[in-house]
């Protein structure tokens, strides 16, 4: 599918689409209330520890609603998430570079919206931690802590970071000291030199000497393999680009997150829902499944972009986000089964692990959920 061909379906009313997706979240919250819902087994959301990288993302969903409702349940769940939270930000050992998703969606948003000291403190607790990964020589941030005993991944940068540093930015901007937006800063400008491919894909993992700083290789981690294109890492890149120049003005990250778009929408399939790469083997069926969640990210960015690029380049990207929208509605929305707790359907979360194959995941519906918060004039999102 080629730019501009976006798509096929582009009937999308955000009105009534928001009120179906709020029905199943107070469904979901119902049975859930404070925990963390990841992915889905047989419909219903399977929960996760409070340390686990997706707990942002239960919380930041009802922030979304609270702001839309005003309903004081919606909040007091938001602030039972983000104090339960507490445990893994004591706990060093659990934290890695996904303190941004964490504390971004729950924290910041709080602190944001009603001002609330503590959540600020919390927010710049996680925050100085995130800058704590920063890796001087190689100027990058790490991404994991060992997985098991013996393991080094000390060299061990992804692209999905990038959307964790807007909560670095936020640093910088409520304290008036720039170092968080100078580790934030470096850390991109790494991503732009070895992340980012001339055609618009990206890599998902880049390995460094972390001694020297210098470059190693690079790891397929989630995509199908090294040099192929996997799609939420293409979303990440896209998203975390554009927020990169929101929050910096910097006109070349601009231009990458613009790159990244293109490549995105001309990758598309005919129906217009991303596969989980966008270079799979066409003569192998047995692999090709759908990532919803990939494309919810996208259509949030290309939202994003939409405010950020020149007027005459708006109505493009709006319409590309406001497309993407409709088809991800037309093709995985579950509107009309209850028996499913998400709100999209046919998400992967890890297909080389084999884990969570065509399935509903929270960020997926967080993110589906916060680009109809933009159609319907949400602002100051992440």
């Amino acid at each position: 599918m080629g730019e501009g061909e976006l798509g096929r379906t582009t009937a999308l009313d955000p009105d009534n689409i928001w009120a179906r997706a709020v029905d199943k979240v107070r469904r979901l919250a119902d049975r859930v209330g404070a925990r963390f819902p990841h992915a889905t087994e047989g419909g219903v959301y399977r929960c996760e520890e409070p340390h686990w990288w997706t707990a942002g993302f239960w919380p930041g969903m009802l922030w979304l609603i609270w702001r839309d409702s005003g309903e004081a349940r919606w909040r007091d769940l938001a602030r039972a998430c983000e104090e339960a939270l507490d445990e893994p930000l004591s706990q060093f050992e659990r934290l890695d570079h996904d303190a941004g998703f964490m504390w971004t969606l729950t924290s910041v948003t709080q602190f944001k919206l009603l001002g609330t000291p503590a959540s600020r403190r919390r927010a710049l607790t996680a925050a100085s931690h995130l800058a704590g990964r920063f890796n001087v020589q190689g100027r990058y941030i790490r991404a994991w802590n060992p997985w098991r005993e013996g393991e080094d991944n000390a060299g061990l940068a992804i692209i999905d970071c990038l959307m964790n540093l807007p909560l670095l930015y936020w640093a910088s901007e409520t304290t008036g000291d720039p170092r968080f937006r100078h580790v934030a800063l470096a850390h991109t400008e790494t991503t732009l030199a070895h992340f980012l491919r001339a055609d618009g894909s990206v890599r998902h993992i880049v390995r460094f000497d972390p001694e020297s700083g210098a470059f190693a290789d690079v790891l397929g981690g989630q995509g199908y393999n090294p040099d192929s294109a996997w799609a939420r890492g293409t979303a990440w890149a896209m998203y975390g680009l554009a927020l990169g120049y929101r929050y910096t003005g910097r006109g070349e990250l601009l231009q990458a997150a613009k790159r990244v778009a293109h490549f995105f929408v001309a990758s598309l399939p005919e129906d217009g829902v991303p596969e989980w790469d966008f270079r799979l083997p066409p003569d192998d069926g047995s692999i090709r499944f759908k990532d919803s969640s990939a494309g919810a990210c996208a259509a949030s960015a290309l939202l994003e972009l939409a405010e950020l690029v020149p007027a005459a380049e708006a109505p493009a990207y709006r319409r590309w986000g406001r497309e993407l929208l409709a088809s991800l509605n037309a093709h995985c929305g579950a509107w009309d089964r209850r028996e499913e707790e998400g709100l999209l359907l046919h998400g992967t979360g890890h297909w080389p692990e084999r884990r969570n194959v065509d399935v509903s995941l929270i960020y997926g519906d967080y993110f589906f959920l916060e680009a109809l918060a933009k159609l319907r004039g949400q602002t100051g999102l992440f």
